[in-house]
């Protein structure tokens, strides 16, 4: 700092024109640090969500555009890092940390649950008259999906039916809409 100092113009207007100079190119890389927080967070959710995804018909494309975003991901932290040494020799550490992060990628199977676990049925019943006419409605069938749940460290099935009925007068199909995972 004392080297810098020396170089320091004595007049004042020069000092101050540094100094927005200098206050500009801060306000500058804040901004783009903010921006790569913003994209970091959006990817990492987008992440999350992708793997809650993971295990239904088509897991495999999940898995690819989940690899991929994870790559993305761990270009973009490296990146950040390095801008953040550049500017700051301090932090040389960082970059090894985050590096390794990501290295070791395994793809998830969908878990076998026994028969055994304890099974737990929810029915989701659009109810007894049309929405569109008003007319009976009559059970044609359902769709059965399974979904594990734990509950204080107890393991089971969460057995989620969702009837289809189809009213007597105008045929319309009517079934609740499947509830969100988690």
């Amino acid at each position: 700092m004392s080297s810098n100092a020396a170089i320091l113009p004595e007049d004042p207007a020069l000092l101050k024109a540094m100094i927005a100079a200098l206050q500009a190119e801060n306000a500058r890389m804040s901004a783009t640090i903010r921006a790569h927080d913003q994209l970091i967070q959006t990817l990492r959710l987008r992440i999350a969500k992708l793997k809650k995804q993971a295990f239904g018909k088509s897991s495999e494309k999940v898995e690819r555009e989940i690899e991929q975003l994870e790559l993305a991901l761990e270009d973009l932290l490296i990146a950040a890092a390095e801008s953040e040494t550049a500017s700051t020799d301090e932090d040389a550490d960082a970059t090894a940390s985050t590096s390794n992060d990501t290295d070791a990628h395994k793809p998830r199977r969908r878990p076998r649950v026994s028969d055994t676990t304890p099974r737990e049925r929810r029915e989701l019943d659009p109810g007894t008259c049309c929405p569109d006419c008003g007319g009976d409605l009559r059970l044609v069938g359902e769709d059965v999906s399974d979904m594990l749940d734990l509950v204080a460290a107890q393991l089971r099935v969460l057995q989620i039916a969702r009837l289809k009925k189809s009213c007597r007068r105008c045929e319309k199909m009517v079934q609740e809409p499947a509830p969100s995972r988690p």
